[in-house]
């Protein structure tokens, strides 16, 4: 299986294109497409995506990732393994918080032209270079065939909150469809008890909430602070946006502690 997940939207041919090369190195793979629809060069947004829709698939699933700004640069295209499948897609830091959640084994750089298309575009290396390669993992070739081992990917700032001393400092990861601000900071590194009431603090605004566990525990319009099912803590108003009430956005930096 080969899920897909890129800024191309659909509108364009780019995504059949890869989707083409697949088929035509394994015709029978199975494509799973997670969304083509990640804004232009966010690689934010693209980590918290594929970080968050990696897990429901099977072991062996290989995740071609392209949000590729860097594309034709000196940046690496990659290949890492984990304990439970493979990521594809440049070394720019969309692939890690997936990875690392699978525990990393390995990491190499993709250099081996023979697994990729004859002619590399330097505008197109989700056609010529990450498709060629999502599919000869597919067919079981093995990571080391296709170039030497790195040490040092690019780590994204984003992928970690800190925690400093009664104040975790983290950063918004992704604002959903609903209005709700998911961040970088992780359930499993806070240690609120339910109903204690949390402050909240964004660039132009403070805000002091409960910690619950459903958006509705919540009255319409009130704020509410949880863990999202990703695992990640959000920033709630039950049945309204949150980001548009607090005016906020991804990227946005973020500090939250318990009264």
């Amino acid at each position: 299986m080969i899920t897909l997940t890129s800024d191309f939207g659909l509108k364009d041919p780019y995504v059949a294109e890869m989707k083409g090369v697949i088929l035509n190195i394994n015709p029978n793979a199975t494509l799973v497409d997670i969304t083509h629809e990640i804004k232009a060069f966010d690689l934010r947004a693209a980590a918290f995506t594929l970080a968050s829709a990696a897990p429901y698939f099977p072991a062996g699933t290989v995740h071609l990732a392209v949000i590729d700004p860097g594309v034709g640069t000196k940046r690496r295209a990659i290949i890492v393994e984990t304990k439970t499948s493979f990521f594809v897609g440049p070394d720019n830091g969309i692939l890690l918080p997936a990875a690392k959640n699978q525990k990393i084994k390995k990491i190499h750089q993709i250099t081996n032209s023979k697994l990729m298309l004859p002619n590399v575009s330097g505008t197109f290396h989700g056609r010529d270079i990450f498709a060629p390669a999502a599919a000869h993992l597919d067919k079981g070739i093995q990571p080391v065939e296709f170039g030497p081992e790195i040490k040092d990917p690019v780590t994204p700032d984003f992928a970690q909150a800190t925690l400093t001393g009664d104040s975790i400092n983290g950063e918004v990861l992704h604002v959903d469809s609903f209005g709700d601000i998911i961040t970088n900071i992780r359930g499993k590194d806070i240690h609120f008890e339910e109903s204690k009431r949390v402050q909240v603090e964004f660039a132009s605004k403070t805000v002091e909430t409960a910690f619950v566990k459903a958006y509705a525990e919540a009255k319409p319009r009130e704020p509410v602070i949880l863990v999202g099912s990703h695992g990640f803590l959000e920033i709630s108003l039950n049945k309204e946006s949150a980001a548009a009430k607090f005016n906020v956005e991804a990227g946005d930096k973020i500090k939250v502690k318990s009264d």
